[in-house]
Order: C-alpha cells, then structure tokens, then sequence
C-alpha cells in the first residue's frame, strides 16, 4: 500500500469511528460535543471524498458539514458569544 492510499485507509476508519461516536452523543443529547465530533468526521470523510474524487461523497459531506457548522454557530449565538 502506498503512502496516500495508506493515509487514506487510516482517516477513513478515524473518521468513521469519530461519526460513531458523534451519533452516541447525540442519542444522549450530548450538545455541542455531538457537533464537533460530527464535523471533526466529517472533514476527515471530505478528505477521503477528495483524494477518491468521489462527487456524490463531496456533495454529501459538503452539505452536513454546512448543516453541522450552522448548528455551532447558533450554539455559539444561544449562549452569547456571538453577537
């Protein structure tokens, strides 16, 4: 295996392994850590998505990235940071 496809392989499983617990977190209503854990996955899958030129991937990822992103912002709004 070389090198990209190795990293590839291994920000794959971290990424997954992030998701999964991201959905452990919000089937407890663990808010904001949910969040971040969800966009830390899914950076690391937009990555994957990339080096495989895999669109229909790209536009998944893209699209809840911006979902989960939006959820941080008005976290941040909610508790006054932001304003």
């Amino acid at each position: 295996m070389n090198k990209e496809k190795d990293l590839t392989w291994k920000v794959k499983w971290v990424s997954t392994i992030i998701l999964i617990l991201a959905m452990i977190l919000t089937s407890q209503n663990i808010y904001p850590y949910n969040l971040i854990l969800h966009i830390i996955g899914i950076l690391g899958w937009t990555y994957v998505s990339i080096v495989w030129n895999d669109r229909a991937l790209i536009v998944i990822n893209s699209v809840g990235l911006a979902i989960f992103s939006n959820g941080i912002v008005s976290y941040l709004v909610k508790i006054n940071l932001l304003e």
